[in-house]
């Protein structure tokens, strides 16, 4: 099956949505046959949506810096764990063992520069965004003005998948994939 790169925080926000979207999409990655690509840390987010993947069975591959092996408490229980020198190795690394990436609450930097490779013609790779509880709906708003005011392609715009669930967003994203 495919590897799916999922971006998110290793903090957990103030809403115990984010944690449940996290499980919920890790789950649905193990029990889908998906491998998780994701920034290796074991708090938080981060730490939520891998172990939810590898009690479904799923593998797991994280990639962190060296420098943040410590400060992020990297997680030794995955599968495999890459470490780079830094993190432009990191977002590198992440990207080139992906299939498709998901940008879940509390990140935006890898989410625009992957959608940039994208538009650039650097990757075909699908990408969406899981908006739970609306968190990324002023965002998505927001973009959507880009296009209306002539700043953005719609084309462009119409990569970046999103919704509300995990299943709906791996639909979509599968949909994409095959």
């Amino acid at each position: 099956m495919s590897r799916i790169c999922v971006y998110l925080g290793s903090r957990e926000g103030n809403s115990p949505a984010f944690r449940q979207a996290a499980h919920t999409l890790g789950t649905a990655l193990g029990q889908r046959g998906h491998t998780l690509v994701y920034g290796g840390a074991r708090v938080g987010l981060m730490g939520e949506l891998a172990n939810a993947a590898l009690n479904a069975g799923g593998s797991v591959i994280g990639v962190m810096p060296d420098h943040l092996v410590e400060r992020e408490q990297a997680h030794f229980g995955l599968t495999e764990l890459i470490r780079v020198p830094n993190m432009h190795e990191r977002k590198a690394t992440m990207a080139a063992n992906a299939d498709a990436f998901i940008a879940l609450p509390g990140t935006f930097e890898e989410l625009f520069e992957i959608w940039t490779w994208g538009y650039l013609g650097l990757h075909d790779k699908p990408m969406g965004l899981l908006d739970t509880d609306g968190f990324y709906a002023p965002l998505l708003a927001f973009l959507d003005s880009t296009v209306s005011h002539g700043f953005l392609a719609q084309a462009t715009r119409d990569m970046l998948l999103d919704a509300p669930m995990p299943s709906q967003l791996l639909d979509a994203l599968e949909a994409e994939l095959s």
